[in-house]
């Protein structure tokens, strides 16, 4: 067994900070960085790509809408060229600070709305696979398994890494729970790592009304906003390794 683990990181803001971000990195093989559209700005941006750097922790581009008052959770209607321009531009940013920091951006990931819209809607996930392959053929996509962003990426030939979720609760499509939803994020230790347990070992989950869902992946996202983030991942990485498994991150 082999899995790599992401987080979400560099979402704070100014003064204001969000989450553990140099515990996490201790904890996680790829790191999602926040490109200041939701989240994140120039000094946070640099600091997590530099702690990142330093730990061999692989940086990969959080994109999202530019919705900083939402955290990026509320969908945005957009021409197909305008988001692709604004996901390009995040890449570009962020990448800027992972050169300075000796390393470079090696993958993208939608974040909050935009991750939901790429899922489903054909128009959005083209926008960012588009803004993916303009800045770099090579950079492989992380999402949902079986969504448009998927099939987007495919047939730009883009490589798509397939992804699920240890503390978030899904849907019996396979999709996750809204965040509107009681019961949409996993906050107990016990369910979240028999939840990455479960993903890991059998390829599936059980779904918020108890049906199983069949999920690959070969990325396991924890949430880096989350109560008790930094214990819940431990405690993940630490059931993963006691099962035999190896951490690794999925791009080079």
């Amino acid at each position: 067994m082999r899995i790599d683990l992401n987080a979400d990181l560099g979402e704070g803001f100014g003064v204001w900070q969000m989450g553990d971000d140099d515990a996490l990195l201790e904890v996680v093989t790829s790191a999602n960085v926040a490109c200041g559209f939701h989240a994140g700005d120039p000094s946070t941006m640099q600091r997590v790509c530099a702690a990142a750097a330093i730990r061999g922790v692989v940086i990969g581009a959080q994109v999202s809408y530019r919705d900083r008052a939402g955290f990026g959770r509320r969908r945005i209607d957009m021409a197909e060229d305008e988001l692709s321009a604004d996901v390009l531009y995040q890449l570009g940013a962020l990448n800027g600070f992972a050169r300075a920091a000796g390393a470079a951006v090696r993958y993208i990931k939608p974040h909050g709305a935009l991750y939901n819209s790429a899922a489903d809607d054909p128009v959005q996930a083209r926008a960012v696979v588009s803004a993916a392959a303009a800045f770099d053929r090579t950079l492989p996509v992380l999402g949902l398994p079986g969504s448009a962003l998927e099939a987007a990426a495919q047939s730009e030939s883009i490589s798509f890494v397939a992804e699920a979720f240890a503390d978030r609760a899904y849907l019996p499509t396979g999709r996750l729970v809204p965040r509107s939803e009681p019961g949409a994020v996993h906050s107990a230790v016990d369910t979240v790592v028999a939840q990455a347990l479960g993903i890991v070992r059998d390829a599936a989950v059980s779904a918020a009304d108890g049906t199983p869902v069949t999920v690959r992946a070969a990325s396991l996202c924890l949430h880096g906003d989350t109560p008790r983030a930094v214990e819940l991942a431990r405690a993940v990485r630490a059931a993963l390794r006691d099962a035999g498994c190896t951490l690794a991150a999925f791009a080079p």
